[in-house]
């Protein structure tokens, strides 16, 4: 795959300098069309050898382009707030929002490589990672990004005199130190895993452009004209496609009319007495576990979905007056803003995720695309059905990263609901509670009901699995929740 980058190409200083003030001026006017045409992201991955001009070339193209649209993002090793996340969150915080573009100098790549090179991941572990890597750019491209990943390859007497005339300049020697020396010792087995990962990471949608580093010329006129011939190309055929109408999914049952929600015992009830008895039990458990010296190995996400008035909230509270306030945050997740529908969807949810030791609890959550979103027409059905294959790989990647997840469907009856609504709209200080959505909600309950058991079907796995909570008694729901969380906590402690 790196025969061709190993030619040695050269350009002259004439010909650079008469070709750079043409292509700047090019680059500038598409960047300031994606811009205006705020669609879509352009994500810029550089990577490669050490000493085939890398740095120089993101240099280059931001002072090519306007710094205003162009956001840099240098990877070194993992920050304490990073390594105690999942291992893509950092990439997912570096994202850039639609009509802009993000240059990530360093990558998701990185460390699968160096730890395979240096014998800390087997060929089985990597290809592991290959896959979540494939998968991860496939959201990406199917949100709409233009990703362009850059490979900057030397051969191995090119990279040998490119370090030692590095190493000459005083002016420049500061840039190799002696982990590039050791790293150059490793060049064969470098090439060798280079060569796999590029070869099954290279595709339509995120294709690999290997460029030959020796020449400073040639490497920044080769990759601005093909940032530049990219963006126009993703522009003009925008420009002839059409978007395909959005419109809301129908009701598709089972045969038998019966779902998982249908088979729920919505009669579970729990008296008083035994309920506030067993909430001063649990609560006083969980907060054992969350005080505990082991919860810093673990980051606990909890999300709550339910049918409006199911009783989220309480059971939410109920959990909250169990913990230290400094260790969680709760979440409510309502219509996206400006900012997060800029950016891939599942962006916002990456964004809160808790570090180990911390809990993030989640009023609502990324099903609101397989479920509002899907019911209301909000999205394609393209969208909302690929959701489902997203939303399980985001999760495995939670929970791999050394986090738990506890998801709660809170399940009422159409007619509990309707006296809870009626309850609120006579309460003063619940009547904030209650809108005409709500009300208007309660004509698509068929459909929300449908879109649940598909969600759930398809979501539950064995790393993630759903709680259906029983939620027609307040009782009974709040100490489903707890109990739930305290037997996953121990479990995993």
């Amino acid at each position: 795959m790196f025969e061709s980058a190993e030619i040695g190409h050269r350009i002259d200083r004439a010909t650079y300098e008469r070709a750079v003030p043409a292509l700047r001026e090019s680059l500038l006017e598409a960047q300031w069309a994606l811009k205006e045409n705020g669609t879509f992201p352009v994500i810029v991955l550089i990577a490669g050898v050490d000493g085939a001009g890398k740095g120089e070339t993101v240099n280059t193209l931001n002072e090519w382009m306007d710094p205003r649209h162009i956001r840099t993002v240098a990877f070194d090793k993992a920050s304490f707030e990073e390594a105690q996340r999942p291992r893509m969150w950092r990439y997912w915080q570096a994202l850039p929002p639609r009509g802009k573009v993000g240059i990530l100098f360093g990558s998701w790549y990185t460390d699968p490589i160096v730890d395979r090179v240096y014998g800390r991941l087997k060929k089985s572990a990597l290809d592991l990672e290959i896959e979540r890597i494939n998968r991860f750019e496939q959201v990406l491209a199917d949100d709409g990004a233009l990703v362009l990943k850059f490979w900057f390859h030397l051969s191995k007497e090119a990279q040998r005199e490119r370090l030692e005339e590095i190493d000459r300049d005083k002016q420049r020697t500061w840039r190799v130190t002696r982990a590039d020396w050791r790293q150059f010792k490793r060049y064969d087995r470098y090439y060798k895993t280079c060569e796999h990962v590029l070869r099954l990471t290279s595709n339509g949608h995120a294709p690999w452009l290997v460029v030959e580093g020796r020449d400073e010329r040639y490497r920044n006129l080769t990759v601005g004209t093909l940032l530049h011939d990219a963006i126009r190309q993703r522009l003009a055929a925008q420009k002839k496609r059409r978007a395909a109408p959005r419109s809301a999914a129908p009701l598709v049952a089972p045969l038998d009319r019966m779902t998982v929600l249908d088979r729920m015992d919505l009669t579970q009830r729990l008296s008083d007495r035994k309920y506030d008895r067993e909430i001063e039990r649990l609560q006083r458990e969980l907060n054992k576990l969350a005080s505990g010296r082991d919860f810093e190995r673990v980051a606990v996400v909890a999300a709550f979905e339910g049918m409006d008035a199911a009783g989220k909230g309480g059971a939410i509270r109920r959990v909250t007056r169990s913990l230290d306030a400094r260790q969680y945050r709760v979440v409510p997740v309502a219509a996206p803003t400006d900012e997060e529908r800029a950016h891939p969807y599942l962006w916002r949810f990456w964004h809160h995720l808790p570090r180990r030791g911390r809990i993030t609890i989640y009023d609502r959550s990324w099903y609101g695309r397989v479920l509002v979103e899907r019911i209301e027409g909000y999205c394609s059905e393209a969208d909302w059905m690929r959701a489902y294959s997203e939303i399980n790989d985001f999760e495995e990647q939670l929970v791999a990263g050394g986090g738990l997840l506890c998801k709660f469907w809170l399940q009422i009856s159409p007619e509990e609901q309707l006296r809870r609504f009626e309850a609120r709209k006579a309460t003063g200080f619940k009547r904030f509670k209650i809108t005409d959505e709500d009300w208007r909600n309660r004509e698509k309950w068929p459909l929300y009901q449908q879109a649940a058991a598909d969600m759930i079907d398809r979501t539950s796995t064995g790393h993630a699995p759903w709680t259906l909570i029983e939620a027609e008694d307040k009782n009974w729901a709040r100490i489903k929740v707890l109990r739930t969380l305290v037997q996953r906590l121990e479990d995993m402690l």
